[in-house]
């Protein structure tokens, strides 16, 4: 909004980057043109690949640093570069980046939310910040916009963990650890589905008492020249469902909104630990969705079974799943700090739903008994 603003007032050039971006849906485009259309700015242009001001001339620009080096190297006249996301930026961009807004009377923007101690942005901006450099951490409790259903994350969150509270909602790093469960695995980036790879298949974690209620639409696509078994390949996960408190008659409504209509038509496979949800949802519209089978091990067998894909690829929208990937972790024994077997029981919500989504084919993949078809056994997950 303060970029729109000074652009709206004086001719600018302001590049926005942030580490990947493979397109304009990957950029800060949508976002500006939102908040344009929202405050009813005057004078500004709104175009597929760029913005700007038809007073002014004001214009925006969108890279990705990664892949874009020479591009970064030839840009010439920035007043203001935004850096948003920027806690994924490399050491190697920023030694490119920086040399680049060399005009005089220019500045670096740089919005993140603080990852791990030892990324280079913490590291540059933070830990070893420049003289030139304004450092502001800001909260939730900064925001007098904060809406209930956020509070209502924060408070469960703070409630059953208060470290990844720290880390999720107060700003604090973490720790980068052997023990999270999906380590050097998965990684987001904004995509849609292709028209070969399988699915949409639709997984939901029911919660209980103030839990979350979880539910994500996953894709499996085939490397090249791999069997028809799943067991390999790439998962992407589209979108997700997390709400707090979700009572369960606007479990209806809240899948439809984000999912859509398909949904309905598509088997959902559900947490057997709430038959009498599943039930109820069936006769909402959901024909198709059952309780999953679970056999002892199964999370265990499902954790294997997701380690075996080349990458998890998380788009962006799916927030939830995102923190569960950083914070999903095995126990660390306290007096050797070795990592454990033993999962902690904790995000794992939409993890869960992934694993409910992908549970014949993890069946198939370890070769089950045929009795599993179609007994649920109440174990954990």
């Amino acid at each position: 909004m303060a970029l729109l603003i000074m652009g709206g007032q004086q001719k600018l050039r302001i590049l926005c980057c942030r580490e990947f971006q493979k397109s304009i849906m990957d950029s800060v485009h949508k976002l500006l043109g939102d908040r344009i259309a929202t405050l009813e700015l005057p004078g500004w242009v709104v175009q597929k690949t760029t913005i700007f001001h038809r007073i002014t001339g004001t214009e925006f620009i969108f890279e990705g640093l990664r892949y874009n080096a020479n591009r970064i190297k030839s840009l010439e006249g920035i007043d203001i570069c935004w850096v948003e996301e920027a806690e994924s930026v490399s050491k190697e961009s920023w030694d490119i980046l920086i040399p680049t807004i060399r005009k005089a009377g220019s500045e670096i923007w740089i919005s993140f939310n603080p990852d791990l101690d030892e990324d280079p942005t913490y590291q540059r901006f933070v830990l070893n910040p420049p003289d030139s450099c304004h450092t502001q951490k800001v909260g939730w409790e900064d925001n007098p916009w904060f809406p209930q259903e956020l509070r209502e994350e924060k408070d469960y969150l703070y409630r059953v963990d208060p470290d990844a509270a720290a880390h999720v909602w107060g700003g604090e790093t973490r720790s980068s650890s052997e023990a999270q469960v999906l380590h050097g695995k998965w990684r987001v980036e904004a995509f849609e589905p292709h028209g070969t790879w399988n699915g949409p298949l639709y997984g939901a974690d029911y919660g209980f008492a103030q839990d979350p209620t979880a539910a994500v639409e996953v894709y499996v696509a085939k490397s090249p020249g791999e069997s028809k078994s799943f067991s390999r390949g790439k998962l992407y996960v589209r979108r997700e469902s997390w709400r707090v408190n979700l009572d369960i008659s606007k479990i209806n409504e809240t899948w439809r909104r984000v999912f859509g209509k398909y949904m309905m038509q598509s088997p959902i496979r559900a947490d057997s630990s709430r038959p009498e949800t599943t039930a109820f949802l069936k006769k909402q519209g959901f024909r198709r969705i059952q309780s999953v089978y679970k056999w002892p091990g199964s999370v265990e067998d499902g954790i294997a079974y997701l380690r075996q894909f080349e990458e998890i690829i998380i788009h962006p929208d799916c927030k939830h799943t995102i923190q569960e990937a950083k914070l999903y972790s095995y126990k660390v024994d306290e007096k050797t700090m070795e990592v454990t077997t033993k999962i902690i029981d904790k995000h794992n919500h939409c993890i869960d739903a992934i694993r409910y989504a992908l549970a014949p084919m993890i069946r198939i993949a370890r070769r089950l008994p045929h009795k599993y078809s179609g007994t649920s056994y109440a174990t954990h997950g």
